[in-house]
């Protein structure tokens, strides 16, 4: 077979085959294999034809119409299905090809990856790809990492496909070796469940709170996206509040138990490994979970007492003080996000670069926001920022909005309305901002009954201490401290 295409794609899910389309659109020849042969000719027969996509029924058929160095993108489910298709490709290739691993998998296992590969003589990249099928078809938000040496071969198909933000710029670029790129991508979904909590939460207080019909709901996301709180995620919140059915909104009809696919508890696992308070995706995470009791939450419903939802405030002040509310809490989840890449950074050498990050977010993913803006725009007057609270922009928004968002927790907590994203982001925020929090009791405890020892005020750091609280116990410590 003559040596044509400029990149190989497996997996005709899709994402795979809006991917193809879109690499097409941009002048790219694709050759595109899937497993299933059917789903292949039903694609080069629909969708591809007349266009300059090449269809191929074997991995070997697929390699063999690749030029040099050879591009192998897989869009398939991550996990074993990845290793697999890696294996099996390992024999195709030369010294030098590149397999680009796009789907959503695990930031470890791009991180083994590019280290087995590398010592292959191959390149290896894991690219995190955002966007849905819209994205991919036109213009995804992409976070390569993993081989340096691969950059320069992938860089023009990659940020030729990716979306454009208003002054051109490509939301792709290189974000760090190893399992950089599917790192990000991962605290990406984990901003994603965040958010969507956030509005779920603010949508409940519309509707359980204020008694608000959904159309009434859909003019309030509508105006918020006008606002500070524009985002793809606010808007099309209007959007699915205003569809109805046979004049009943579409929402309504819904079954309140959520789906996950599990990068959510990845970001929420990871940050437990690095020792970052994620606390509020962990609610939003946890929150999907309560969700999928709904047997459990009927029964309850029933048995369980609580006060009156119905809110006695003035409308029009509690919507308000929600959006303020809802904003500030969103600017905890980032704060909280971008705590979890500088322990990243600290712990794998990636060296991210932050700004560039929020600069990738603009167009094409998910959680694509105007604020991503003043995130850059933080990172860039200090690149050794530790926290995006401490930011001059962002400190003074929080502290605006504080009043109001205490209004509203208060109000929920007192009618008894469930807040735990919203509420998580105020007791971080409260923590966060204490020069001195109760863990010196908490530290007393471990010593008491364990020997876990601690440090003191009056005592310069990394000496530990242990006492004989009971005057029965011994001198000896347990050893173990880990502050």
């Amino acid at each position: 077979m003559k040596k044509s295409a400029d990149i190989g794609l497996i997996g005709l899910g899709v994402m795979g085959q809006n991917l193809a389309l879109n690499m097409n659109d941009h002048g790219f020849t694709v050759a595109v294999f899937n497993r299933t042969t059917d789903r292949t000719n039903d694609f080069m027969n629909s969708m591809a034809r007349g266009t300059r996509i090449i269809g191929t029924h074997t991995l070997a058929e697929l390699v063999g119409s690749l030029k040099k160095p050879r591009k192998v993108m897989l869009m398939i489910k991550a996990g074993a299905a990845v290793d697999q298709t890696i294996e099996q490709l390992i024999p195709l290739l030369e010294e030098g090809d590149i397999i680009i691993d796009a789907g959503n998998s695990f930031y470890q296992d791009s991180e083994r990856w590019t280290e087995t590969l590398e010592a292959r003589g191959l390149l290896f990249v894991g690219c995190g790809v955002s966007g849905g099928e819209e994205g991919a078809r036109h213009g995804p938000s992409i976070m390569p990492g993993g081989s340096t040496a691969a950059w320069p071969h992938v860089r023009g198909i990659l940020q030729s496909i990716a979306a454009k933000v208003a002054d051109n710029t490509p939301c792709c670029d290189w974000v760090g070796k190893g399992g950089a790129g599917h790192f990000v991508k991962m605290v990406h979904n984990g901003i994603e469940y965040g958010d969507m909590q956030l509005i779920c939460e603010a949508y409940d207080l519309l509707q359980s709170g204020l008694g608000m019909p959904a159309a009434a709901m859909s003019r309030i996301f509508a105006a918020w996206n006008n606002g500070p709180l524009n985002s793809y995620l606010i808007e099309i919140t209007a959007e699915i509040l205003a569809c109805t059915e046979n004049g009943e909104a579409t929402v309504d009809k819904i079954l309140d138990a959520a789906g996950q696919k599990g990068t959510g508890k990845w970001t929420v696992n990871s940050a437990m490994d690095l020792g970052i308070p994620l606390s509020l995706i962990g609610e939003a995470v946890s929150a999907r979970f309560l969700s999928a009791l709904k047997e459990e939450r009927v029964q309850a419903a029933r048995i369980l007492a609580g006060p009156d939802p119905t809110l006695a405030v003035d409308h029009a002040t509690f919507v308000a003080d929600l959006g303020e509310a809802l904003y500030a809490a969103k600017i905890v989840s980032y704060a909280q996000s971008y705590m979890l890449f500088r322990a990243a950074t600290e712990q794998y050498g990636w060296d991210l670069n932050y700004g560039g990050i929020a600069l990738m977010w603009r167009g094409g993913c998910i959680i694509r926001a105007a604020f991503l803006d003043r995130i850059k725009e933080a990172f860039d007057q200090n690149p050794e920022l530790p926290n995006l609270l401490l930011a001059p922009y962002f400190n003074k928004q929080i502290q605006a909005a504080q009043p109001a968002w205490r209004r509203v927790v208060a109000i929920a907590v007192a009618a008894g309305l469930p807040l735990p994203a919203m509420t998580s982001a105020l007791s971080f925020y409260d923590g966060y901002r204490r020069e001195r929090l109760p863990a010196n009791l908490l530290q007393a405890l471990r010593d008491y009954f364990g020997a876990h020892t601690y440090e003191r005020l009056d005592q310069p750091r990394n000496n530990f201490f242990h006492t004989d609280w009971t005057g029965n116990g011994g001198t000896t410590a347990s050893g173990s401290y880990n502050a």
